[in-house]
């Protein structure tokens, strides 16, 4: 029996008998290094204390059911790279390209994008492009944000002639015209329950969003709250207390207010919320912003980038809008679940909505491999269309060097281990494993609402995860617990959830709501006073000289 099967095997028997976790003393290098019996030791202690919480990890959305073990342990051996574009040739031979691009196929057809099939020897133009992403999905929503912001702020990256002859690229920026000096300042949109990787992204991008430029340029044109201070995120209905989902009215309302002023918008959408695992309704959201883009030329622009050799100004025409979709987890189990449906096979109380490239307004998805289908690392898959890469549809200007991906080199493990999921389990079978976890999470919500209102236990529809109030230390390391707080009405509430991926049984719901039936949530001191949940204040930035950009958010997000 391995020393991983030992574990499982206690973990079964003794529930609370926790495999003593590693210590920093354990990794400590010294000079002459760690000889081999002791380095075994400790590889041996920080598997068996792996494989102690595989079994029972809860809080978190990613698959531990694995067994890659035997498939891929060869490749280990190898260091593969797949720097550049995936549709690039590469002079970088040890690479996995064709997994990558088997892999991208997969999604493409997943999400309805338009494929990369050559017609009289090119590519179309609004066919999918995409990488494998060697982080998980917050390297996708900065790479989107970034393509977003330069989309949208008239930058294009040109060829033009070089001196002694040839071509050379160079970075271009369209002036906004004298009856809008707005046309080329994007500002950004997203809930209270978005991922914070989002809000990071448009501050390392330098992209504000519309709290910030609501504050600076217009402080009393607030449209929700006429007169108040402006909303630093878009609220989502319902608040905190809600089931996550954006507040499709207020959206719209803000959105039009900025498409009036003439700024171009970026907007993140939720397909699948960090805690709550909530559905923004993309395809509504974007049937509602259709006519405001068209009302305020948002829906056509045309972006000037040179003059031709016969001093013909060369022109792009773009969109002044970038719905992007946050896709983490539910991006890529939910065309399942649609398909399901589709087969008569589940009847849903709540619609699962749209998400995808059938919307014609959404320019990008991204999704993480490493929660599902699973992955030992973080990965995930970027996607946009070839047309949205600041490439002018009949002239030379193109999106640059084939590194057209955030980073320079790129894991080529990842496209390897996605493959191997997506060539092992047909449609079919992921249909299967779709529809068992719904029905495990069917089997917690229920389990987790027996137990009382003590608890507080809820769901959103159609999620992988029930929220209940947060249980002592013991219990939220037993089960790998996520926690955080939510602001329910003027009171700051401690919540955990559970999410229910492959590896998650029936036995181990039923282990938890035993315990937890034992047991009773954490007596953490309620904090009022809205989500300034820390004890400690500097001040206060309601000053006339500094600026207050946005909310760095402690509660309401999580993994």
């Amino acid at each position: 029996m391995t020393i991983a099967d030992q574990a499982r095997s206690r973990a079964r028997t003794t529930g609370a008998d926790f495999a003593p976790s590693p210590t920093d003393q354990d990794f400590a290098l010294p000079p002459e290094g760690v000889p081999e019996p002791q380095r075994n030791a400790v590889l041996d202690k920080l598997e068996n204390y792996f494989a102690d919480l595989q079994g029972r990890f809860l809080g978190y959305q990613t698959n531990e059911d694995l067994k890659l073990r035997e498939p891929m342990a060869r490749f280990l051996d190898y260091h593969f790279n797949n720097v550049g574009d995936p549709f690039e040739d590469s002079h970088f031979t040890l690479h996995t390209r064709w997994a990558e691009r088997a892999v991208l196929d997969y999604y493409a057809k997943l999400w309805h994008g338009k494929p990369r099939t050559e017609v009289d020897g090119e590519v179309p133009k609004d066919a999918y492009w995409g990488y494998v992403l060697t982080m998980g999905s917050s390297e996708g929503n900065n790479y989107a944000l970034w393509n977003a912001r330069d989309y949208l702020s008239g930058k294009t990256l040109m060829r033009e002639p070089a001196e002694g002859g040839g071509a050379q690229y160079v970075w271009v920026q369209d002036t906004a015209p004298a009856d809008n000096q707005n046309a080329y300042s994007p500002v950004g949109f997203y809930s209270q329950d978005t991922h914070y990787s989002v809000a990071k992204a448009l501050r390392v991008l330098n992209i504000p969003n519309f709290y910030e430029v609501g504050s600076k340029m217009y402080p009393y044109a607030n449209p929700l709250n006429p007169g108040q201070p402006w909303d630093h995120e878009v609220p989502s209905a319902g608040g905190d207390g809600g089931p996550g989902s954006i507040d499709v009215d207020k959206l719209a309302t803000l959105v039009e207010f900025f498409a009036s002023m003439g700024h171009p918008v970026v907007i993140n959408l939720n397909y699948g919320s960090t805690f709550k695992g909530a559905y923004d309704d993309v395809g509504a959201i974007c049937d509602r912003l259709r006519p405001i883009f068209a009302r305020y030329g948002l829906d056509k622009r045309k972006v000037r980038y040179g003059r031709d050799e016969n001093g013909n100004e060369l022109v792009d025409e773009r969109t002044g809008h970038w719905i992007h979709v946050d896709g983490a987890l539910a991006a890529t189990y939910a065309p399942f679940i649609e398909k399901l449906v589709d087969a008569g096979e589940i009847a849903p109380t709540t619609p699962l909505p749209k998400f995808d490239f059938r919307i014609p307004e959404v320019a990008s998805i991204v999704t993480s491999g490493h929660k599902y289908p699973g992955a030992p690392w973080p990965c995930g898959v970027f996607m946009t269309k070839a047309n949205l890469q600041m490439q002018p549809p009949e002239q030379p200007a193109v999106i640059g060097s084939p590194d057209t991906t955030f980073g320079g080199s790129r894991n080529a493990f990842s496209p390897l281990v996605m493959w191997h999921f997506l060539a092992k389990h047909s449609e079919r079978e992921q249909m299967t494993m779709i529809r068992r976890a719904l029905e495990v999470t069917d089997h917690a919500e229920r389990r987790l609402k027996e137990l009382g209102g003590t608890w507080e236990a809820a769901r959103t529809p159609l999620a992988l995860t029930v929220r209940f109030k947060q249980p002592p230390p013991d219990l939220v390391h037993k089960y790998s617990l996520a926690t955080i707080p939510l602001k329910v009405g003027d009171s700051v509430v401690h919540y955990a959830h559970l999410y229910v991926m492959p590896h998650v049984t029936e036995q181990v719901i039923d282990d938890l709501a035993a315990d937890l039936a034992k047991s009773s949530p954490v007596s953490v001191p309620t904090q009022r006073g809205g989500a300034d949940l820390a004890n400690y204040v500097d001040g206060s930035a309601d000053t006339g000289d500094i600026a207050r950009l946005a909310l760095v958010r402690v509660s309401g997000n999580a993994f």
